[in-house]
């Protein structure tokens, strides 16, 4: 006797079913619990801003008709139903900014979403034209935030993007970098000009933004996104087997991703973390990592310790 292989459609059907009963015991618990995701004020104007956000980078570079792309709204429904606004996107991740302004287009009304995205190239003319695409894959009249890639051109773009803030086409400007070799070229750039954010790397395992960038960030008043605070997912696989810490429940947490997100947020300079992802249920469980209290300073050393 042979036993029966479920279709791709049952399959489907029954990733969509578990994602609904995912949410719907999510909001339950948000409605019995008075905790909401916790807020950090941006310096620049003391606008709060939920801890946890999204990013966009391969999760959301998917097109229509694919099972990638039919998970997405159930990525935004987490984000949105555990108090989360702030998603990252990018011209460079492929298709990510247009599948999230086709995404934001179909909920009516459209939801508060803190929209961020980047430039990337070089010369004032390629830096409009590839700022001007942005708003219109992302379907925005107004960013709240646009960031200078990798301070590629930055001089230049600037002066783009203070005329655009100045017109009320965007909200905030910053500059992003990922490469510990770069670091001075943004400790310099952070001193050069007055930015409202940085977003850099920071993880439990990729720790050196403490030295000098969060520091600097803190006392010029300039608020972080960090990327990457999965230490670009190496930390969770080499961690996954493991058992979590005797102390994680007492604290709150119940997964290995609540516990890397918690320490990058015990920093006092980190503003919001932006995991990037394209399942729902992950973008549930990094959510919950914003609702719960701080670490203390032995746990987030015992962190360090494990990593």
């Amino acid at each position: 006797m042979t036993g029966h292989r479920p279709t791709r459609r049952a399959l489907l059907a029954a990733g969509a079913a578990a994602t609904a009963a995912l949410l719907t015991a999510t909001r339950a618990a948000q409605a019995q619990s008075p905790r909401r995701m916790q807020t950090r004020a941006i310096p620049s104007t003391g606008e709060a801003v939920p801890v946890i956000g999204l990013g966009t980078y391969r999760g959301f570079d998917a097109a229509p008709g694919t099972p990638d792309y039919r998970d997405l709204p159930g990525v935004l429904d987490a984000l949105f139903a555990a108090g989360g606004t702030v998603i990252d996107s990018s011209p460079m991740y492929g298709r990510a900014e247009r599948t999230t302004g086709e995404l934001l287009a179909t909920r009516a009304p459209r939801p508060p979403a803190f929209l961020a995205t980047k430039v990337w190239t070089t010369g004032r003319d390629a830096g409009t034209s590839q700022i001007d695409a942005s708003f219109r894959l992302l379907q925005a009249t107004r960013l709240d935030l646009l960031q200078i890639h990798n301070l590629l051109d930055w001089r230049t773009h600037v002066t783009t993007l203070r005329r655009l803030k100045d017109a009320g086409r965007i909200r905030y400007l910053g500059i992003t970098h990922y490469t510990p070799s770069a670091y001075r070229d943004v400790e310099t750039v952070l001193a050069a000009e007055r930015w409202d954010f940085l977003q850099i790397n920071y993880a439990l395992n990729d720790r050196t933004a403490e030295q000098r960038l969060l520091p600097l960030a803190r006392d010029r008043g300039v608020a972080v996104l960090v990327n990457m605070p999965f230490g670009g997912g190496g930390l969770l696989r080499r961690l996954r087997d493991r058992p979590l810490p005797p102390w994680a429940a007492e604290a709150g947490a119940t997964s290995w991703a609540q516990l890397a997100l918690r320490f990058v947020l015990s920093h006092p300079a980190v503003t919001c973390a932006i995991p990037g992802t394209g399942n729902p249920m992950n973008m549930a469980d990094n959510a919950s990592a914003g609702t719960a209290p701080p670490l203390t300073e032995a746990q987030r050393q015992a962190l360090i310790a494990l990593a």
